[in-house]
């Protein structure tokens, strides 16, 4: 399977949003803080990044790591940081 190409923000906020759709998570109440992801040398499967070191997951590294798992199989981390398209104010010049 080729993987698609996202941003360490992006990937990010992928990891996030399926950590914080886990039943057990949501019910819970708990806020997970996700790392930024780093590039390593792709892996066996092809793979280019990994996550270490979750703020707060304590009981949910099970969970944790299957979402890992599958978002691994279908993103490789793009080497490129792209400004995000989306400004508060669209039409005006970002101010950075």
């Amino acid at each position: 399977m080729i993987r698609k190409l996202l941003n360490a923000s992006r990937l990010q906020t992928e990891v996030s949003r399926r950590i914080h759709r886990i039943h057990e998570i949501v019910e819970d109440g708990v806020k997970i803080r996700v790392p930024r992801p780093q590039k390593t040398e792709p892996d066996a499967s092809g793979c280019n990044w990994t996550m270490k070191h979750f703020g707060g997951a304590i009981g949910y590294e099970r969970d944790i790591e299957t979402v890992l798992k599958a978002v691994r199989a279908e993103y490789n981390l793009s080497d490129v940081e792209e400004k995000d398209g989306s400004s508060l104010f669209p039409g005006l010049p970002d101010s950075g």
